[in-house]
């Protein structure tokens, strides 16, 4: 079984995910929802990506994408490329007994997936940051909305947000 390939960002108004190592928003409940996505599944991210994080989540298997043959995180595993990494995370999902492989991030890997992704998972982030990072365009012609809904916000969140699912069309 090939496992489907879900990407999973926030995105802001202005297509911003980053800045650089960073976030530039603070969302508790969008970081809750994050992690009710993931549970239990292998996700596949960036070493930057990584290094924001700080640490393997719980729960979750970590692949990280690098060339820097120095990295090396106990309880995570390392790809030299992102078809190693995809492959790694194939092996992950068929252990756990699950059917997908999230992409967290980042941009480079975004712009690298999203045109072998299945689903996009994406919270829409209701501000316009300065960033440096950047979600890939979404082409509407690719891409159907099945499902949308505006998030129960945390009185500490710093911007409102909604999360849209998106699948692969596959008439066109």
């Amino acid at each position: 079984m090939i496992p489907q390939l879900v990407l999973v960002a926030a995105v802001a108004e202005n297509g911003v995910i980053g800045t650089g190592e960073a976030m530039p928003w603070h969302l508790p409940s969008d970081l809750k929802r994050f992690r009710d996505e993931t549970w239990g599944y292998p996700m596949l991210m960036g070493r930057r990506t990584f290094r924001s994080i700080g640490r393997a989540l719980p729960g979750r298997d970590s692949v990280v994408v690098t060339s820097d043959d120095s990295f090396f995180v106990p309880g995570v595993h390392r790809a030299v490329s992102v078809d190693d990494g995809l492959e790694i995370a194939a092996r992950l999902a068929a252990a756990r007994g699950v059917n997908a492989i999230m992409v967290i991030g980042g941009g480079d890997l975004y712009r690298a997936l999203i045109g072998r992704a299945d689903r996009l998972s994406i919270t829409e982030v209701h501000a316009r940051p300065e960033g440096s990072v950047f979600f890939p365009p979404i082409d509407r012609h690719l891409w159907q909305v099945v499902r949308r809904g505006e998030t129960v916000t945390d009185p500490r969140d710093s911007a409102p947000t909604a999360h849209v699912v998106y699948e692969r069309r596959r008439d066109g």
